[in-house]
């Protein structure tokens, strides 16, 4: 049976949630050292890094979270047409020249675009509006970060051909339960694959980026974590998504951004930062230990407020990446998007209970 179009699920005109995948072409390595060949590709994290921090800046979707393993990177993603509409023609125009740049400066950084090149976008009122759907399209985002890294790498390699496997894989997240779990999934990939021991151990992670930037909160200031999240200090966090939302503080479609480095200031789960850590810690350290322990008191509020079983949690975290198909989420929010789209395939098993 062939795989279904994107387009059927997929749609850059709503505030949609995806959990995406990209793996190199035979599972060579993307990064890390290559046993068979002895060379080492570590320095290739730090250009998906940085690409990524990029696209973060011109795109209008949030980066929930990410993580780049040898062979493969997983990013959660949250399209903002919202935020898109918010944005004038110019700056439409302006946003995909630095994509896709008619000029670079010396060391290869895209050129800030002159109005001439900017006029050729807003004086094409097709062109433009296409421009403004792909720039909340996250497979527009996925090609840019694909594109980029296969290029660097081929051309160090001296080689030619595929870099990726085809395409991406994509789950939509339905609710807040599955991206709870979907960023827990993520964020402790490094552990579950032995790479690490711990959070702090485990780079190029988004909790290893916020780790960090927390522990320079402690030393600097008193701000609280829902400020701090959103204040220009983040140096290394401060391009993903903030982890608390609070509606009474960032209303639901708030376009109001204070930093230049991502789409909005909006978080996406309703705890705090400090307290996804703490349930991040804790449950790398039973999945390293190959058990499962007793989710301490006041770690517990956190998954029975979203519905989670707490008894199940460890065994759902590592079970999230081989047994959920398109859709996560309960079975209310599977059901519910299966009648309003009108498609069996969100009719899976795959959903948290």
């Amino acid at each position: 049976m062939g795989r279904q179009a994107r387009g059927e699920f997929m749609d850059p005109s709503e505030v949609q949630v995806f959990h995406c995948v990209q793996r190199c072409v035979r599972r060579a390595f993307l990064c890390g050292n290559d046993p068979y060949s002895g060379v080492c590709y570590e320095h290739r994290r730090h250009w998906i890094r940085q690409r990524l921090e990029f696209l973060a800046s011109v795109f209008g979707i949030d980066c929930l979270t990410y993580t780049v393993l040898s062979n493969h990177l997983h990013l959660v993603l949250r399209s903002r047409p919202d935020v898109v509409q918010s944005w004038n023609d110019q700056e439409i125009a302006r946003r995909w020249l630095l994509l896709f740049p008619q000029r670079r400066e010396k060391d290869g950084a895209p050129a800030e675009p002159r109005q001439s090149e900017l006029d050729l976008i807003v004086n094409d009122a097709e062109k433009l509006a296409e421009r403004r759907r792909r720039l909340s399209d996250l497979s527009w985002w996925m090609r840019c970060t694909a594109e980029n890294i296969a290029r660097q790498s081929n051309r160090e390699e001296n080689v030619t051909g595929h870099f990726w496997e085809g395409r991406y894989r994509a789950q939509r997240l339905l609710d807040e339960a599955s991206v709870l779990a979907c960023a827990a999934y993520v964020d402790l990939n490094p552990i579950r694959a032995a790479l690490a021991e711990d959070l702090v151990s485990s780079q190029f992670t988004g909790a290893k980026d916020r780790i960090d930037d927390l522990r320079d909160r402690n030393t600097r200031t008193r701000m609280s974590n829902h400020e701090w999240e959103r204040s220009l200090h983040c140096h290394c966090s401060g391009w993903m998504s903030p982890i608390e939302i609070r509606e009474t503080v960032d209303p639901v479609g708030s376009n109001s951004n204070t930093s230049p480095r991502r789409a909005s200031e909006k978080g996406f789960l309703p705890i705090s930062l400090t307290s996804y850590l703490e349930l991040l810690d804790w449950t790398g350290r039973e999945i390293r230990r190959g058990k499962r322990g007793v989710i301490p008191d006041h770690l517990a509020p956190i998954l029975e407020r979203l519905g989670l079983d707490r008894n199940g949690w460890c065994d759902l975290i590592v079970k999230f990446g081989r047994y959920f198909k398109r859709a996560v989420g309960t079975v209310e929010h599977i059901r519910d998007e299966a009648v309003q789209r009108g498609q069996r395939w969100l009719q899976s098993p795959g959903c948290l209970r």
